[in-house]
């Protein structure tokens, strides 16, 4: 990690169907323009999406003096190409037993770094 970005590990699961969870992996072969776009415009420098079943863990990294958690969640609100991606994917996904109401991607808590 560059020492003039961030990191951020988040945790969401996949709705326990084959066919959406090939769905939502062939989605993510080529996201929409507009997704791209706003995540780069949102300060996101770099993100991963990894699967072990039907639990998901993303990893992102981001610019501090762009990003902002709020800052992002309301540009996503007023973006109608992010509203209907979010839509789209939200079909496909469901949330862990620890995720609160209202929530998608949850952040994990580091146990561990070896430096």
């Amino acid at each position: 990690m560059n020492v003039n970005t961030q990191r951020y590990a988040l945790a969401l699961d996949l709705v326990d169907d084959e066919a959406k969870i090939a769905a939502y992996e062939k989605a993510h072969e080529s996201i929409w323009p507009e997704v791209r776009e706003h995540l780069l415009a949102q300060g996101v420098l770099g993100m991963e999406i990894y699967r072990l079943g039907t639990r998901m863990f993303m990893v992102m990294e981001v610019d501090p003096k762009v990003y902002s958690e709020t800052g992002m969640a309301q540009a996503s609100l007023n973006n109608e190409a992010i509203v209907r991606w979010e839509t789209l994917m939200w079909t496909f996904q469901a949330p862990t037993p620890w995720t609160p109401e209202g929530q998608k991607w949850v952040p994990m808590r580091r146990i561990f770094q070896l430096r």
